[in-house]
């Protein structure tokens, strides 16, 4: 991870977030109201003293030496050292007196960008000094390491009554809040022969949401598929949807089914009925939490994609017009949010999302299936992510899957473990890897005849490597629309 450090002297800088747009709707390409509040504070003495010593001051006490080698001819020498030792003190004494006081200084923690999962933003620190004198800092960020694995340390110069600036980089790599502490200043004058050191209060809870870049991809995506949507219309690419939109004079190539007689005969001529994708159905989507999910890929768990998906679903189907439900599940129920729609719904659906966590144990299918039917009395697509136990019984997952195919429509989604499926394409060149592959192909057997059986009762079931998810759950999504299965 980059870190830089920029010195603006002189300049005024902004104390509030970063400017947003004004009554837009918020959502992932309209951010501004997923960046964490800035913070700023005063700073306050670190410890009891509160002052050291700088490099400086110990350099000179080397130089210092120097009379030694004299002194072995002469011993008077050593006074003379002494009394430099005695000046460098006194000259520490009086740098300490021109450095400011801790009351003097303040600091201000900005973040440029929202905090998503693996996506790399930038975080501003300014330092603002309020005395006479300019101050060297070097400046220390208290960041958990769920959102930068290495200390965030500037160095900031500021002159008197001014400001400077600095900014580094974080790349969370963990979803939820997390606590970011304290800003640590040790600064020094000009003389840089002794230093202080400060504290400056500006604890906050941070929180990561799923990756924004992703969902912003995929809704381009959506956009320009409804720009082909609109020029096949006047084709009549059979499957185009079922809900009634207007009426036209008939064209070679209308499927006679499409034609409305009672129009016709009102206008002497044949009449066709144009359709377009239905609109306001119910979206819900289950994701799995248990220990399965927790099985991580390219730094990433299982329940990251999963999650990452999820909110490129969401968004594109509350564009389309739908209603988006969530019942994240491990143990237990975790997260629910009740179908909806609207921009205020996409940020709850993505604070919830971002709370989604690990569970250490199985999760209770059975339990999640329930409490959807229990809510979910109209039929609507149940988009449900988990993976599959190795297990020569039947899943629960499967059963709870089920359950719920009388009522609804459910996309049945099962993230692939990359190395096995490749394990099993091997050929084996001695008897160990032979039972290896062996019990790879045995696993991949079995997983494929659970999902052909799903597909027997009725889900739409499908097997994808992680980092395929997102686009094979929109795809997806996007092919029930237009075939209007659901």
């Amino acid at each position: 991870m980059s870190m830089g450090a920029t010195h603006l002297e002189g300049r005024d800088v902004s104390r509030g977030s970063p400017s947003e747009p004004r009554g837009e709707k918020p959502s992932p390409d309209n951010p501004g109201e997923l960046i964490p509040a800035s913070v700023e504070g005063q700073a306050r003495p670190f410890k009891r003293a509160g002052v050291a010593f700088a490099n400086r001051f110990f350099f000179f006490l080397l130089v210092g030496l120097i009379w030694l080698v004299p002194a072995f001819a002469d011993h008077r020498f050593v006074f003379a050292m002494v009394a430099w030792d005695v000046l460098v003190f006194l000259a520490w004494l009086l740098d300490v007196t021109r450095l400011p006081r801790p009351a003097q200084l303040k600091v201000c923690r900005s973040w440029l960008s929202p905090s998503a999962l693996s996506v790399e933003s930038k975080v501003r620190l300014t330092l603002v000094n309020a005395s006479n004198s300019t101050v060297h800092a070097k400046l220390l960020d208290d960041l958990p390491h769920q959102l930068r694995f290495e200390p965030a340390q500037l160095q900031i110069t500021a002159r008197p009554r001014s400001e400077a600036e600095a900014q580094y980089s974080i790349l969370p790599m963990t979803r939820g809040k997390a606590n970011v502490g304290d800003v640590y200043v040790r600064y020094q004058s000009p003389m840089r022969i002794a230093e202080r050191w400060a504290k400056v209060p500006v604890a906050q809870t941070v929180t990561t949401y799923p990756n924004l870049e992703e969902a912003k991809r995929h809704s381009v995506y959506l956009i320009r598929s409804r720009q082909i949507e609109l020029e096949k219309r006047y084709t009549r690419v059979r499957g185009a949807g079922r809900a009634f939109e207007s009426l036209r004079e008939y064209r070679e190539g209308d499927e006679f089914r499409d034609i409305c007689w009672t129009a016709s005969a009102r206008r002497g001529k044949l009449v066709t009925r144009l359709y377009e994708i239905e609109r306001s159905q119910t979206i819900w989507i289950l994701l799995d939490s248990g220990r399965l999910m927790r099985t991580r890929v390219a730094g990433l768990s299982k329940l990251d994609y999963a999650v990452n998906a999820a909110l490129t679903l969401t968004q594109i189907a509350l564009y389309s017009g739908d209603r988006v439900g969530l019942l994240a599940y491990g143990r237990g129920i975790r997260q629910r949010v009740p179908a909806a729609r609207g921009a205020a719904h996409l940020m709850q659906m993505m604070a919830q999302f971002a709370l989604v966590q690990e569970d250490p144990w199985e999760g209770d299918h059975l339990q999640a299936a329930s409490r959807l039917l229990n809510d979910q009395k109209r039929r609507s697509l149940v988009v449900w992510i988990t993976d599959l136990a190795e297990t020569a019984m039947t899943p629960e997952v499967i059963e709870a899957a089920s359950q719920l195919m009388p009522r609804h429509l459910v996309l049945f989604v099962v993230i692939g473990q990359p190395d096995l499926n490749e394990l099993a394409a091997q050929r084996p060149e001695d008897v160990d890897q032979m039972y290896q592959i062996a019990a790879a192909q045995e696993v991949v057997h079995r997983r494929e005849l659970l999902l052909a059986r799903l597909r027997e009762r009725g889900a739409l079931a499908m097997e994808t490597s992680s980092g395929k998810l997102s686009t094979a759950v929109v795809n997806s999504y996007l092919e029930i629309k237009q075939r209007s299965q659901l």
